[in-house]
């Protein structure tokens, strides 16, 4: 298997944004990516368990540094804060 890192990683060159394609929530509707809820956010976060891109992810969106909302690195980030996910088993106690 070929590794997904480009020849010349550098986070301003040619190639700063090959991640965003091998990430494993691209193609994706925007509206599942940066959802605010988890229900509306499910599919992005099932797609983070298996991205090959995660920590790429996390460094180039920031979502701590800049007030995110949406999915980034297989958590769910509101105002730029993890959102505490609930279980099925917790979602009958609301």
């Amino acid at each position: 298997m070929t590794p997904l890192t480009p020849q010349h990683d550098d986070a301003d060159g040619p190639d700063s944004s090959w991640w965003r394609s091998a990430a494993a929530c691209s193609g994706m509707p925007p509206q599942v990516v940066f959802a605010r809820r988890e229900r509306d956010a499910a599919p992005a976060l099932q797609a983070c368990a298996r991205c090959p891109v995660l920590r790429r992810c996390e460094e180039t969106v920031a979502p701590a540094d800049s007030w995110f909302d949406g999915v980034s690195a297989g958590r769910l980030w509101r105002n730029g804060r993890p959102v505490t996910r609930h279980t099925s088993q917790h979602r009958g106690e609301r």
